[in-house]
């Protein structure tokens, strides 16, 4: 029996089951474990001071375990709640400093466009909010709500007068709708539009692959080569490229782009192929429509909104050819650059599947709604 400690206790069976399986476990934090050590070593009857050269610890720390546990049993090997350390700033100021943040600069007279976490600090203290306060404190309080201030996107008001109709023809035909009827299985969607201006550019010296604790290197410097375009269109359904490179854009390179698709199979015999493009100068109203159609009486021309290229999937795949093909470039001429398109073609239609768009007629009526909503204020 312990002769330096009044309290002293026996276990159930329940408890040393409980705190043998702590003591042995390798996943708790340590302190649980060092608890659970001190009671099951205190029921025994050994002293603190044997205790806490047992286990390596203060005979303070043996002293208070045991106590607590001999007075509220497996609840008191718990850690208490902490007040924590008291609010620097109060709870007021932290809200007006991120709702300044959510203003733009102007409106406080403050000559910029954007706000950073010292320019921040340095307002709440010249409009009296706070004494002072630091940067890293500021974007501490701007983490909690996530609000990057000094981050910008850019963004187009919608301002085509059909824009609603427009846009839901083309989300409809991405849902295999075309005016309220499904589209049989002998009827396609095509997503189609031209990338210009790839620049053709020539490393003077070879790249060199990535390395432990290095990444890949490509030479600074680079010879011109001119420019090249690539005109594709894409299989919204079927996750199918078909794609050309052509020195430039225009009528003719789309045409041939159209020719290209509709004179193979299953488009040739299809009952309608519907063309999803934008308002680009090679496709632009109906002229191009007109001229689609009078070749090709089964393809059906239908038009974006203008300034909605974000709505054709095709900008999806774009940009993945940006990032897995062309960059970083590095092609002596325009044939391998071309023959490298061809190439990704193959690779991509062998994996790819189709794009889990979720945007349908439910968001875009989300959309106006907030769309006429700015309009209103």
């Amino acid at each position: 029996m312990s002769r330096s400690s009044p309290f002293v206790f026996a276990l159930a069976e329940a408890d040393r089951a409980e705190l043998g399986r702590r003591a042995r476990c390798y996943t708790l934090p340590y302190a649980e474990v060092v608890r659970a050590k001190i009671v099951l070593l205190a029921a025994e009857g050994l002293e603190n001071m044997v205790i806490g050269a047992r286990l390596d610890v203060s005979i303070g720390v043996v002293s208070r375990w045991r106590k607590r546990f001999a007075l509220e049993g497996m609840a008191g090997l718990a850690d208490r709640p902490r007040t924590g350390r008291p609010r620097v700033y109060p709870a007021a100021v932290v809200a007006q400093v991120k709702a300044m943040a959510c203003e733009p600069p102007e409106d406080r007279g403050v000559p910029q466009s954007r706000w950073s976490a010292s320019d921040l600090a340095a307002q709440a203290a010249a409009e009296g909010l706070v004494e002072s306060v630091s940067r890293s404190t500021v974007r501490r309080w701007l983490d909690g709500d996530v609000i990057r201030p000094w981050q910008h996107r850019s963004w187009i008001f919608p301002r085509d007068p059909c824009f609603a109709v427009r846009a839901a023809r083309v989300l409809d035909l991405y849902q295999r709708v075309w005016e309220g009827e499904e589209l049989a299985e002998d009827e396609f969607v095509i997503s189609s539009d031209e990338k210009p201006g790839i620049q053709i550019l020539s490393r003077p010296h070879p790249g060199l692959p990535p390395g432990p604790w290095r990444p890949g290197r490509f030479e600074f410097e680079y010879r011109r080569g001119g420019t090249a375009a690539y005109l594709a269109a894409y299989d919204v359904h079927r996750a199918h490229l078909i794609g050309r490179t052509e020195p430039t854009t225009g009528i003719v390179p789309f045409t041939a782009l159209v020719d290209q698709v509709m004179g193979i199979e299953p488009y040739a015999s299809a009952r309608r192929v519907f063309w999803v493009v934008d308002n680009g100068a090679s496709h632009r109203n109906w002229a191009a429509a007109a001229r689609m159609s009078d070749v090709y009486p089964n393809a059906v021309m239908v038009h974006l909104p203008v300034h909605a290229s974000w709505l054709n999937q095709i900008e999806i795949v774009f940009s993945v050819i940006a990032r897995k093909v062309l960059t970083p470039a590095d092609f002596p001429d325009g044939g391998a650059l071309a023959a490298r398109l061809a190439a990704f073609e193959t690779r991509y239609n062998a994996t790819a599947r189709p794009f889990d768009w979720k945007f349908t007629r439910a968001g875009l009526d989300e959309l106006i709604c907030r769309i006429n909503g700015r309009r209103a204020a």
